[in-house]
Formats: structure tokens, sequence, C-alpha cells
């Protein structure tokens, strides 16, 4: 806990799309038990260190969870913005009454409503997630 790392990561989905990579960009640095990372990815980092590679699958309950079918939402068409493409897919920031910003997909529409899913895209997944340690600070 505290440790600052800098790393590589990849994460697939179960057809081995990958849903987000730093390889071949610029490493991503992250202090351990801040919330920077998901809990579930961030546990297997745990005891390793520089230099070290590694490939995890990792379950929905060790990551974001399962689809909660009550976090899709019927929305009045008319709350959108006429700038914004409604279209199946299309992702949109909605900002909460609390001040979050939560990104929300476009499932379909009618005239009078368009259905919004609010689940984290990787939810329900069996991820593959693959690292590399680059530098581990100790605080």
């Amino acid at each position: 806990m505290g440790s600052k790392v800098k790393l590589h990561f990849s994460i697939a989905l179960e057809d081995g799309m990958i849903a987000e990579s730093s390889f071949g960009q610029e490493p991503v640095e992250l202090v351990i038990g801040t919330g920077e990372l998901h809990q579930g990815l961030e546990q297997v980092l745990y005891g390793l260190g520089r230099g070290d590679k590694g490939r995890f699958n990792i379950s929905p309950e060790q990551s974001f969870g399962f689809r909660d079918p009550q976090a899709v939402h019927a929305l009045a068409r008319g709350e959108f913005p006429q700038e914004i493409p409604l279209e199946p897919g299309v992702i949109v920031e909605f900002t909460t009454p609390g001040g979050d910003q939560i990104p929300g997909i476009v499932l379909d529409m009618t005239e009078d409503h368009v259905r919004v899913d609010f689940n984290h895209p990787l939810a329900g997944h069996e991820l593959t997630y693959i690292v590399e340690i680059l530098e581990v600070s100790n605080p």
C-alpha cells in the first residue's frame, strides 16, 4: 500500500478484443491503495516488482461486477441536446445531482424516449489483464 507504480497494462474481453491498453503509449503511473485503479485489478499487482510481467484472468466479481438491469433507464428524448447524435452505441456523459460525471451507453430510441445503460462497459465480463511493471517506488 502506498507504493508508486509505473506500468503498462492491457485489458481484454473474452473474445480477445482489447478494451484498454497503455502498451505502445506512455506508461501509467499510480499509487497503490488510492482508488486510482479498480480494487480487483490492483490486487493482482501486489508482490510484483520492477521487470515483472503477468497475465491474469479476472472474474466479474473481482472487477466491475455483473450487469444490473436496474441500471438501464428510459429518459425523455427532449433531455438530450439536439447536437448529440443519438444512435445505439453512442456514449453520452451525464452529470449526477451531486456533480459527478457518469457515462451512459445509448441502447435504443423511440420518438419520445432514449434507453440508456449506466452499467460499467466492462461489467459482466471475464477480463484478461496483462501487466508489465516498469518501476516501483515504496513509500
